[in-house]
């Protein structure tokens, strides 16, 4: 258990940690908006650029080789910078659905979500879907409306919009005068000045015209029925709307709203101040024998994401790790609760995209890289020794399946290698059979089976095909008694295979298979997620 008091230097330096996600749908502006608060925060001095694929500048968060093809994110980053005293870990993840598992592993690591939002297009599907996950897990909501340089929905509209898909207030912090071409700038309603626009992807905030507020004569004469307009709609939303109540937005209750252009670098400045005046810091963690609080002078730390090959010329596995409570420093004494053994990381860095820093000190809050070659699993948590594990790491049923054909048969050592690492990091599921030696993929999304068959062929140098497989769905199994358990097995060993963490999953060929299993098997569970199978799996 915790000593107590808690020691002031580790409160102090969990205080000022501040660990979010960005989250949007696919083309909404994440991976831009993420680059222009590395930029903001002196983090970078250029920013990359997604659009121009052939260039020789990149999104600093898309590290992959298919990512900067494609021009998308199709892995979760992490990077950390200094602001105003703070320390900030940022998360971008994946918008495209596909990607979708991965994204929601990371917001089990974050303290907030920051929701980018396209002006055009509004709350859209993908969208939906993160918010659901942030509100089960009553994750505050900070939320940047994009690219209002551009000939885009009304405000109000798109307010509407956002309380109805989140089902909680909004409440604007700016307000924008005017939009496409006739975008002037936005309107601070708390602190009551006006930004005035001007467009320029390399223009620095500091360069900002700055307007007082307060002089209506002034404003209306200089943008006319734009400013008429806006100010009509402020007085509406101030007077109508909640004010912004601080316990209600960190309860998951509320979203704070801010306008602008990511782009052209406008608005951010208030989005990266509202993370360090807005945003919680490290709380307490869930596990299953007790709460774990950040204060604590123990270290505690969950592993939400493997990346092997970051560095194509080392051949390296970085296992990412939340801490969770205490300090970190390289070399000392953890124990991965799932097999017991020791661990003493040496090698451990923080990130910015591929570049990498050596780490001294890290504290609760602090996402650090951990080189591994094996040993450390999704999902996996670290101590100085207590038996904690720590719950929520969501793993879904796959609902596409294939095998892989060799071009080369001689590369079947490299295959196997590739797929039992990229299973591990939860690229893709990878199912071994209980009969048998054909190994099965199971996918969210297709365009994981893509992905996959990139990796293979640049990482490890097996070029493969892929081969449709009848399978419709997969569902992680359980039962209390252990004796039905091997009996269910054995008698459906055809369908049985085990995944990268050596559960038990059935495999079906159709919903009717499903149900007429489970009516023969009626004290098997069959579960949707390997999180409700995996951790009765393991403690049994």
């Amino acid at each position: 258990m915790p000593r107590l008091p808690f020691l002031p230097t580790l409160m102090n330096e969990f205080a000022c940690r501040r660990t979010f996600a960005i989250i949007s749908h696919p083309d909404a502006g994440k991976t831009t908006l993420t680059e222009k608060l590395l930029l903001f925060a002196g983090a970078i001095q250029i920013a990359g650029s997604v659009k121009a694929r052939k260039a020789t500048r990149h999104a600093t968060s898309d590290w992959m080789e298919i990512e900067k093809q494609r021009g998308i994110s199709v892995a979760s980053s992490v990077m950390q910078m200094e602001y105003r005293g703070c320390v900030i870990n940022l998360l971008d993840t994946p918008g495209h659905q596909d990607f979708s598992e991965d994204t929601y592993r990371v917001l089990t690591a974050v303290d907030a979500a920051l929701m980018v939002i396209d002006a055009a297009n509004g709350v859209e599907a993908q969208t939906r879907r993160l918010i659901e996950v942030c509100r089960a897990r009553h994750t505050p909501i900070l939320t940047f409306i994009n690219k209002l340089d551009r000939e885009v929905r009304e405000p109000l509209d798109l307010l509407d919009e956002i309380e109805a898909a989140l089902a909680m207030p909004a409440s604007p912090q700016t307000w924008p005068i005017g939009q496409g071409k006739r975008f002037h700038g936005i309107y601070n309603l708390r602190d009551h000045f006006m930004r005035v626009f001007r467009p320029g992807e390399e223009r620095r905030p500091e360069a900002d015209e700055i307007l007082d507020g307060r002089d209506a004569v002034l404003l209306a004469a200089r943008f006319g029925a734009e400013y008429a307009t806006a100010a009509q709609e402020m007085e509406l939303v101030t007077g109508a709307m909640p004010a912004f109540a601080p316990e209600e937005f960190l309860a998951g209750r509320q979203t704070p709203v801010f306008f602008g252009s990511a782009i052209n670098n406008f608005g951010v400045r208030e989005v990266l101040d509202a993370i360090i005046d807005l945003a919680p810091p490290p709380g307490s963690r869930h596990a299953l024998s007790r709460e774990v609080l950040p204060g604590e002078e123990k270290f505690s730390g969950v592993v939400f994401k493997i990346q092997a090959n970051m560095d194509p010329a080392h051949r390296d596995r970085i296992a990412f790790l939340r801490i969770c409570s205490g300090r970190f420093e390289p070399g000392m004494r953890l124990k991965v609760r799932r097999t017991g053994k020791e661990l003493r990381p040496a090698n451990v860095v923080t990130f910015l995209s591929q570049r990498r820093d050596r780490v001294d000190a890290a504290f609760a809050g602090d996402i650090i890289g951990i080189t591994t070659h094996g040993g450390l699993q999704l999902g996996d948590t670290l101590t100085e020794g207590e038996m904690l594990q720590f719950t929520g790491l969501p793993f879904f049923a796959p609902e596409l399946f294939c095998t892989l054909e060799l071009a080369d048969p001689m590369k079947s050592k490299q295959l196997a290698k590739g797929l039992r690492e990229l299973g591990e990091e939860g690229a893709i599921q990878v199912f071994r059979p209980l009969m048998g030696n054909l190994m099965l993929l199971g996918a969210v999304g297709q365009l994981q089976f893509e992905v996959v068959t990139h990796r293979l062929k640049t990482e490890y140098g097996a070029e493969t095909r892929l081969l449709a497989a009848n399978y419709s769905g997969a569902r992680w199994i359980s039962c209390p008694d252990p004796v039905e358990l091997n009996r269910f097995i054995h008698a459906n060993g055809a369908k049985m295979f085990m995944d990268a963490a050596d559960a038990h999953a059935y495999l079906m060929t159709s919903r009717f298979d499903l149900d007429l299993t489970r009516e023969r098997w009626p004290n098997i569970e069959f579960h949707l997620l390997r999180e409700h199978a995996g951790l009765e799996f393991r403690h049994r």
